[in-house]
């Protein structure tokens, strides 16, 4: 794996660390939250387009050394192909699919966390404790 990949890969860790620490009802830290996984959902996603960019370049790199030369021989079929190039790309492709779900979880959380933020500001107002 590339120094670059690499990077990629201890980044996601940490924020994957990040996004399974679990959250108060307090809403402060909340808001606090939501700020802090605003900012790793826009992270993550600029890291999914360089993790995609490395992949489809080690793609194209062994479709030209590997799958042509094994296919010449073989005839082997398109399917076959594209799963033998997927376990080639195998580092490349858990990349991918990491940050992939590191984005969606920062979405859903961000979406969760703001209905328990408007559940606490309701219980507030009906209590009439202020916010």
């Amino acid at each position: 794996m590339s120094d670059e990949l690499s990077i990629l890969k201890t980044r996601a860790t940490e924020i994957q660390s990040y996004l399974e620490v679990s959250c108060s009802n307090d809403p402060e830290e909340i808001k606090e939250r939501i700020v802090y996984l605003m900012t790793y959902m826009a992270t993550s996603g600029e890291m999914l387009a360089q993790a995609k960019k490395h992949l489809r370049s080690a793609q194209t790199r062994e479709i030209s050394k590997t799958i042509v030369s094994i296919a010449k021989e073989q005839c082997l079929s398109a399917k076959v192909q594209n799963a033998l190039l997927d376990s080639i790309c195998e580092d490349e492709n858990y990349l991918v699919d990491f940050l992939d779900r590191i984005n969606r979880t920062c979405t859903h959380q961000v979406d969760a966390l703001r209905s328990l933020l408007s559940y606490e500001k309701e219980g507030m107002r009906l209590n009439k404790t202020g916010y």
